[in-house]
């Protein structure tokens, strides 16, 4: 007898409509954990679309041109890459730590992550969502 369980085993995170992809373009998928408080990585931009999702913890994101918000365990998250900068993926809570998984797409010859000095970020903060009080 075959089972049937597959048919109800799917549950929709999320659902975007990505930039287009290029052809050639690589994919990579990571694992990242960050210890309680640590802030992660520094500002930094990717060159393609990433798409992720917390397992354990809460993840502090951070997005240019949107507020910051806090990505919970269970939840899925994406930026678009590109131009973006990606201001805070660190973890938000001092106790427990942050875990998440993160597909990455790059375009031909591109770096998955670059990041961004502060010359550039005091050029472009008007662009950064306002801070929290």
């Amino acid at each position: 007898m075959t089972s049937t369980t597959w048919q109800n085993a799917l549950t929709m995170l999320q659902e975007v409509e990505p930039p287009s992809i290029p052809a050639g373009a690589h994919a990579m998928t990571v694992v990242i954990e960050y210890p309680p408080g640590d802030r992660g990585a520094p500002p930094h931009r990717h060159s393609g679309p990433a798409f992720g999702y917390v397992v354990e913890g809460e993840m502090r994101f951070e997005l240019e041109g949107e507020p910051e918000r806090i990505v919970r365990a269970g939840e899925a998250f994406w930026e678009p890459g590109g131009d973006v900068i990606h201001y805070q993926d660190g973890n938000n809570r001092d106790d427990i730590p942050v875990r998440f998984v993160v597909t990455m797409l790059c375009p031909p010859g591109g770096s998955m992550i670059t990041l961004v000095d502060e010359d550039e970020l005091a050029r472009r903060r008007d662009r950064r969502a306002p801070r929290p009080a």
